[in-house]
């Protein structure tokens, strides 16, 4: 059955109708239904746009729309799982990832799940078995060996391990922060859903204050007050990038920036 996220574009027999920023490659029977499922989840939170195939891989070749689909995304995201190599689908897609890394300077993260990153370098265990496979059933040897060498490339990229003692959801929000930041994008949106809420409540609370004036009316509409300004402030120092480093320096010099 076809499912699909809503701040994501699925593919279909159209040229994709919503511009996204992510292509993510995988092998379906492995991960449609978990991690793949999560990350795009994670992605949609922070609002990156993601094009994820809704049908089951099937053929030799991937149709034009996939093609479109990786030439105009910024990233590709690889989900590296058991089964990825069994699938000609999933080979030719990789193919076309690491043509645009080469042509088009478009950026590739690879992500290994529930399978050894040197299995994938190497073709070993079920990556030796699927490569076996395509030798008997695939007349173009150069083809197999296009794919061989593909592999090796990719799984040669920093990327994501997730062998390494994390929880899934731990993990998921990690790569898309990773994400999120090779796009150059800063995600202020939480924030943004905040102070709209205490605006609100600010604007309730200065009504009440004025229809029956009390000191602790006053005060807590000032409290709900500072914490606007507190977030508007942490709202403008992720939008600034700022380092560690000089958050670190900021906060310990505060009373000294403005001479007082």
């Amino acid at each position: 059955m076809a499912w699909s996220y809503p701040s994501s574009t699925s593919s279909s027999n159209n040229t994709p109708q919503e511009k996204h920023e992510v292509f993510i490659s995988f092998r379906s029977e492995d991960t449609r239904n978990t991690f793949t499922s999560h990350l795009n989840g994670a992605l949609k939170r922070l609002e990156i746009k993601t094009y994820i195939n809704n049908n089951l891989n099937s053929g030799d070749e991937i149709p034009s729309t996939l093609v479109r689909a990786i030439e105009e995304a910024e990233l590709s995201i690889i989900v590296f799982s058991k089964n990825y190599a069994e699938s000609k689908w999933c080979l030719e897609e990789l193919m076309k990832i690491l043509e645009c890394k080469k042509t088009k300077g478009k950026m590739v993260v690879p992500v290994f799940y529930d399978v050894d990153p040197s299995n994938v370098r190497n073709q070993r265990e079920s990556y030796a078995e699927a490569f076996a496979k395509h030798e008997r059933n695939f007349e173009d040897m150069m083809k197999v060996q296009e794919w061989r060498n593909g592999l090796l490339e990719a799984a040669n990229y920093s990327g994501w391990d997730c062998n390494v003692n994390r929880t899934e959801l731990e993990l998921v929000e990690e790569i898309s922060m990773d994400v999120l930041n090779k796009l150059n994008r800063v995600y202020v949106s939480d924030l943004d859903h905040q102070i709209a809420k205490l605006e609100q409540l600010a604007k309730l609370q200065y009504e009440f204050y004025q229809r029956a004036p009390t000191i602790d009316d006053l005060y807590k509409y000032k409290a709900t007050d500072r914490r606007i300004a507190e977030l508007n402030m942490e709202r403008s120092l992720r939008l600034l990038r700022l380092t560690p480093d000089l958050l670190s320096h900021l906060e310990s010099n505060h009373n000294n920036i403005f001479g007082f």
